[in-house]
C-alpha cells in the first residue's frame, strides 16, 4: 500500500494588529500571514485506528495522544466523511512548540490535506467544498480559493473548533486575516527573504494577551498597497506593528535580545516578533543576505533555533505526495 507525505509549513505573522475584544473574550485581529519553507513533515500510513508517533529534533514534550491537533483533525475529518478506516501518523517535528509560528495548527491542516489524499476522499463525500478544494491540484485550488476562503473558518462545527489558526493553515499562501481568524482573503505579496529565530523559550499565548494594555488598536489600511519588489513591501511593513510584541517581551525578556541581535545583522531591513512569540523574524532584500545572516547568528547563538528561507506561498510544497511503502 502507499503512504502519503505532507509538509506543514511555519506560519509567520508579518503584522498583527489587535483591534478589539468581543464580549466572549476573543480578540479581534488584523494580520498579514505568510508561510515559510521550513516546517514539520507528516507521513500517513495504513493503520487499524488513528495513531500518532512523534519524532524529530523538536519532539521532546510533544504529546502523541488525542490532545495533539493531528489526531484531533483526523478525528474531525473522519466524522465529517463518515470514514471508518484508520491511519498511522508519523510526525517529524522540526518547529519548536509554543513558538508563535502555528506549528500545531499547521500540523492539523496538513493532517486534513494528507488524509483527503490518503483516504481518496472525493467531492462527493459529505464535506465542505473548502476541505475538498485543498485536496487537489494547485490549479484547481486557485479556481476555488475566492469561494473557499470566506467560508473556511465559519464551517458549522468545523475547522475553527480545532483552533483559530487551523483554517488559515489549510491554504499556505499570503493571507490577510481578520476577525478572530475567520475572515480570510488572499494578499498579493512578493517573496520575502527571511531569517527565523526562536530562543527556545515557550511563551503562553493567554499570558501575552493578558499583558496587552490596549486592545482597541488601529487596523491596517482597508486596501493594502501594491508592491513591486521585496524592498517596497519591507518599507511598508516597517510602518505596521505586532501589538503583542511588547507584552510578550514583558513576559519573556529574551525576545528583546533576539530582536536586537537581528537588527544588528548586515542587510537586515526589519526585525519583528511573529504571533505571540517567542519566534522572531528578520527580513532581507536577498536570500544570500539571509543565508549569510543565518550562518553568523548560528555561530553567535548556538543554542537558538535558527532557519532561513523565502516567506510567501508554500502551496506547492504543502501538496500531499504519495509514495510506495510496505503494508
Amino acid at each position: 500500500m502507499r503512504a502519503t507525505s505532507v509538509f506543514a509549513p511555519a506560519k509567520i505573522n508579518l503584522t498583527l494588529h489587535v483591534t478589539g475584544q468581543r464580549a466572549d473574550g476573543y480578540h479581534l485581529l488584523d494580520s498579514l500571514v505568510v508561510f515559510a519553507p521550513v516546517g514539520d513533515r507528516l507521513v500517513i500510513q495504513p493503520g487499524n485506528a488513528l495513531s500518532l508517533t512523534v519524532e524529530g529534533p523538536e519532539a521532546a514534550g510533544v504529546p502523541a495522544d488525542m490532545s495533539n491537533l493531528v489526531l484531533k483533525a483526523a478525528a474531525f475529518l473522519a466524522e465529517r466523511a463518515e470514514e471508518t478506516r484508520g491511519a498511522s501518523f508519523l510526525l517529524d517535528k522540526c518547529l519548536p512548540p509554543a513558538s508563535g509560528i502555528g506549528g500545531g495548527s499547521s500540523d492539523a491542516a496538513a493532517a486534513i490535506r494528507g488524509l483527503m489524499d490518503f483516504w481518496e476522499l472525493s467531492p462527493e463525500a459529505d464535506l465542505a467544498p473548502a476541505l475538498v478544494a485543498c485536496a487537489h491540484d494547485p490549479a484547481q485550488q486557485q479556481a476555488l480559493l475566492a469561494e473557499m476562503l470566506p467560508r473556511l473558518a465559519g464551517l458549522s462545527g468545523g475547522l475553527a473548533t480545532l483552533g483559530a489558526d487551523v483554517p488559515m493553515c489549510m491554504v499556505p499562501q499570503p493571507l490577510r486575516v481578520g476577525g478572530i481568524g475567520e475572515e480570510l482573503t488572499l494578499a498579493q505579496l512578493p517573496s520575502l527573504p527571511a531569517l527565523l529565530v526562536n530562543p527556545r523559550v515557550e511563551v503562553p499565548t493567554p499570558a501575552v494577551f493578558k499583558a496587552l494594555a490596549r486592545k482597541d488598536n488601529p487596523a491596517m489600511p482597508a486596501t493594502l498597497p501594491t508592491f513591486s519588489a521585496a524592498s517596497d513591501c519591507i518599507d511598508w511593513l516597517a510602518t505596521q506593528r505586532n501589538d503583542l510584541q511588547a507584552p510578550a517581551i514583558a513576559t519573556a525578556p529574551v525576545i528583546a535580545d533576539v530582536i536586537t541581535a537581528l537588527d544588528a545583522l548586515p542587510g537586515c531591513r526589519l526585525a519583528r516578533m511573529s504571533g505571540s512569540g517567542a519566534t522572531c523574524f528578520a527580513l532581507f532584500e536577498t536570500q544570500d543576505a539571509a543565508q549569510a545572516a543565518e550562518a553568523r547568528l548560528a555561530a553567535e547563538h548556538p543554542g537558538w533555533w535558527i532557519a532561513s528561507g523565502s516567506l510567501g506561498d508554500q502551496t506547492q510544497k504543502a501538496q500531499p505526495q504519495s509514495r510506495a511503502c510496505s503494508s
